[in-house]
């Protein structure tokens, strides 16, 4: 039977389940990808393992999200992760290096292999055909101790890309065309497989812009073929050792199917403050602006940057904006400055914010209150630039650079003809900031800071559960609204007590208060939950302040995840009535809910307050089952661990 090439890497790595849509599988992994704003709590949790050297074949560190050092608390987090990576076996990658997604494509990418990583846009290694998936840190450190990583199987959506890019349309524009059609939530439990003919005009970095954003769907990941684009790239690398080609059978079978005639698109933007609510750039120009942010993790590449850069070159940004600069990794930096491009930058008076996410997190060039942010990144959720009552807008470097001349936001096609960018057939190699780990780690002291605090336990599931609703909220709910990131909350990533009093900070700041006072409770909401980051603080700080089970229509895969790995019990309602008719105080009981989860019965939700009982149901594996009563992920894991050791 012919197999697209999803389904191909899947059975090639499978090692748990059958590959049906929707059930449970575990799969071998051949490398994972770990990053500051996470990795601390990797590694932490990797630590209580106890084991004497990681167990994947090929493990990075990143210091990618963070690089400010403004005290002690994130140099003091990048010498524990550096310290760390040495003593287990992991490559490190020193701050400044790049951007986890860029630099992991320039080094590590390998067409057919698996990767988790402690980032939500891991998949963007889609681009260079590895099934690529991002997933919470919890599970990253469960890969590394050499265990199956496990989702559900996921359906295969073909995404069919014909006819040619016109001039001044880009792959930013694809993704944004996608999201306008299937929304946040239509790829979740789904990978998008591109294929078509229009795929020998896509670079490889153009790629990576469309598999970056597929996270933005809520999909599982994204995934191209290896072809001679792929080829191309790892030659102008210096890696075409790694090369080899892959693609569907012909006749594959697919789930589903949908088709972009790439020649049909223009120029479009998502305006504030969803990635999907995206129109033609044509109905919203002239719109005034007062920040342009270009880089980050996605269309940082060297074709991105080198574009903006000719289209800025004699010319200088408009007097009522600002515009700032995030390379991808120091190695594009390097080569758009050997050609010139950077300099076009620095005499349009763009300010280069470093090779880090940076502004995309909230980690510096926050923009000014109620001004409109037009950005090339890939989120764009209320309050995530740093910036409280932010309007941040996404759109292609194209339309970003043609709004930094001009000061409102502009048709890019208004320009006249595109300058054209050819990649280098080689680019200039910079390695130098990768550290190889310690050929005897044991010998390697760990550095703890003291704002470097150990997790906090999870607690095993309680027979019976009671207390109030302390929050009612609605759709698409992102980890970004739960636990925001920003240059004030991102440096206590490694103190869950003191990030915790952020849970919820741009929704009800009051939220830590209310829940300590109240002994924990619950959360309420509504569809897709949980969407956006991998941060599984998210999960961890709401945990830490009592609360014992999110009830929402449905959840956003990783985050759900998240939510079983620490102990939250993740219900969902089957009848929208149930939730039209809690409001937050009310206060519930769920009588005999360990023994219901055990028997795979509904839980049974009294609400005392209203005098009514709601029947509601966990979306979740035996093994996510077990995990939930044992107190989450690591308590799974030393019980499963200790048991062949007990029978000896």
């Amino acid at each position: 039977m012919p197999l697209n090439l999803t389904q191909k890497i899947l059975k090639e790595h499978l090692v748990e389940g059958k590959l049906e849509p929707g059930s449970e599988i575990g799969i071998k992994v051949d490398q994972a990808l770990i990053q500051d704003a996470t990795g601390t709590m990797v590694w932490q949790q990797f630590h209580s393992f106890g084991l004497p050297r990681i167990r994947v074949p090929q493990c990075v560190t990143y210091v990618d999200h963070n690089i400010l050092q403004t005290d002690y608390r994130n140099p003091d987090d990048h010498l524990f992760l550096q310290t760390m990576a040495a003593r287990y076996g992991a490559v490190f990658s020193r701050p400044g290096n790049g951007i986890s997604h860029f630099c992991h494509l320039e080094r590590f990418d390998i067409p057919g292999q698996t990767m988790i990583g402690s980032d939500s846009h891991t998949c963007s290694a889609g681009a260079m055909a590895m099934l690529a998936i991002g997933t919470g840190g919890a599970e990253v450190a469960a890969a590394m101790a050499g265990e199956p990583f496990y989702i559900p199987c996921p359906k295969v959506v073909r995404v069919n890309l014909a006819g040619n890019l016109p001039p001044w349309v880009s792959a930013k524009d694809v993704i944004l065309e996608l999201l306008r059609r299937l929304t946040v939530k239509g790829g979740i439990g789904r990978v998008c497989e591109y294929v078509g003919p229009a795929l020998g005009h896509l670079s490889v970095y153009e790629r990576e812009t469309i598999c970056n954003m597929t996270q933005e769907l809520g999909a599982t990941s994204g995934l191209f073929p290896s072809d001679e684009m792929t080829q191309r790239l790892l030659r102008a690398q210096k890696r075409e050792r790694d090369w080899k080609a892959l693609a569907p059978d012909p006749g594959a079978p697919y789930d589903e199917e949908t088709k972009i005639d790439l020649a049909k698109l223009e120029p479009l933007i998502a305006k504030p403050s969803s990635p999907d609510n995206v129109v033609p750039v044509r109905q919203v120009a002239g719109t005034p602006v007062r920040q342009v942010a270009v880089g980050s993790s996605v269309n940082s590449s060297y074709r991105d940057l080198a574009l903006v850069g000719a289209i800025l070159r004699g010319k200088h940004i408009a007097p009522n904006l600002h515009m700032t600069l995030s390379p991808g990794s120091r190695q594009i930096l390097i080569n758009i400055l050997k050609n010139g491009y950077y300099a076009d930058y620095v005499t349009a008076g763009v300010q280069d914010r470093g090779v880090a996410c940076g502004p995309c997190i909230g980690m510096g060039a926050a923009p000014p209150s109620g001004g409109n942010s037009i950005r090339t990144f890939n989120r764009n959720f209320k309050g995530r630039s740093g910036t409280e009552d932010d309007y941040v807008w996404l759109c292609s470097p194209e339309t970003a650079a043609a709004t930094a001349l001009t000061g409102v936001i502009t048709d890019p096609r208004t320009l006249g003809v595109p300058p054209q960018i050819r990649e280098p057939d080689e680019y200039v190699l910079y390695t130098e900031d990768f550290l190889a780990p310690a050929a005897n780690g044991d010998k390697v002291e760990i550095f703890t800071g003291p704002n470097i605090v150990p997790p906090p336990p999870v607690p095993v599931l309680m027979e019976s559960l009671k207390g109030r609703v302390l929050l009612k909220l609605g759709d698409n709910i992102s980890t970004d609204h739960i636990l925001p990131g920003g240059n004030d909350v991102l440096p206590l990533r490694s103190n869950i007590p003191a990030i915790s009093e952020y849970t919820f900070r741009f929704v009800d700041p009051s939220f830590p208060k209310r829940a300590r006072e109240a002994g924990g409770g619950f959360v309420v909401g509504g569809e897709n939950w949980g969407q956006g980051s991998s941060r599984e603080h998210a999960a961890i700080a709401p945990m830490y302040l009592g609360v014992k089970a999110i009830l929402a229509k449905s959840y956003a895969r990783i985050h759900e995840s998240n939510l079983v790995n620490f102990g939250i019990v993740p219900l969902r309602f089957s009848n929208p009535g149930d939730y039209d008719s809690i409001d937050q105080g009310d206060e519930l009981e769920m009588p005999g809910i360990r023994g219901a989860l055990s028997a795979g019965r509904p839980v049974e939700v009294r609400n005392v307050t209203k005098k009514r009982e709601y029947k509601l149901a966990p979306k979740l594996s035996p093994r996510q089952i077990e995990m939930l009563l044992a107190g989450g992920l690591t308590n799974y894991l030393k019980k499963k661990w200790a048991a062949p050791r007990a029978r000896a």
